[in-house]
């Protein structure tokens, strides 16, 4: 039997959420990708969003031409863009009649069971309300995951299982998957194409690929189907959730 789907998980990365040549959000690209969740809102789904972009965002607040290599100047670029990259987020769903709700999360959060529980339960309690997008992302400012596991990819996988998730959506500046520059529209074996992640990623972002192949074997082990596809083409969420063939879809494997 086919599962239904309900709730669903978008990864917004940073590379769709800034401006290619400059060090600075794109309004309008979050402005589009948010009137298509709310689109999907309204059509009776429950979307959770994972966005990065607060570095990037501190990046233009604080002046500085590239992404810091340092701890500290990170996590300030964190501290100071998550405030605007939520407030962003506000405007844009409010125009649609939808809140928002920040949940910041790092991985102590996720390995401590009451924790766990208790985001969970969060979680829920905001979904159900009907009006609201809860907006999850690493408490960079306090948090180092992030330089080891990639741009959120391994915290959508984690926000997805927790969630219950019937549906993660990976938004990338990608197209999907790529062999030799042929998209793979649909993967059954997430094993044999890990071959062909490719380890560049932006010049502001931290993930690439290869991060996103080792969220989508977490969540398809998990028993939920994955799509990494396109952030920059328009209509790709609804065309995703309605099955179509956008992307690189990942199969989960039935007994």
């Amino acid at each position: 039997m086919a599962r239904t789907l309900k709730r669903i998980v978008l990864k917004f990365g940073t590379g769709i959420l800034t401006q290619p040549e400059a060090n600075t959000l794109d309004h309008a690209q979050i402005d589009r990708l948010s009137a298509e969740v709310a689109a999907a809102v309204h059509a009776g789904y429950e979307c959770l969003l994972v966005s990065s972009g607060a570095v990037g965002a501190g990046l233009m607040t604080l002046g500085f031409p590239e992404r810091p290599q340092d701890l500290a100047g990170i996590q300030a670029c964190a501290a100071v863009g998550q405030s605007k990259l939520m407030n962003l987020y506000d405007t844009a769903f409010a125009a649609h009649g939808l809140n928002v709700a920040q949940l910041l999360l790092t991985y102590r959060d996720l390995d401590s069971r009451k924790s766990y529980a208790n985001a969970g339960n969060t979680l829920n309690r905001l979904l159900g309300e009907g009006n609201v997008i809860p907006i999850i992302n690493e408490n960079d400012s306090v948090a180092v995951e992030e330089l080891r596991f990639g741009d959120n990819d391994r915290l959508s996988a984690e926000v997805a299982i927790l969630a219950r998730a019937d549906l993660l959506i990976l938004l990338t500046s990608a197209p999907g998957l790529l062999n030799g520059g042929e998209l793979i529209p649909e993967v059954g074996n997430i094993d044999a194409v890990m071959q062909y992640a490719k380890p560049t990623k932006g010049k502001l972002s931290v993930g690439g690929m290869a991060s996103k192949l080792l969220a989508v074997k977490k969540t398809v082990q998990a028993g939920i189907p994955t799509v990494i596809a396109s952030g920059r083409a328009p209509g790709a969420i609804a065309s995703i959730i309605e099955g179509k063939s956008v992307g690189t879809r990942f199969l989960v494997k039935t007994a």
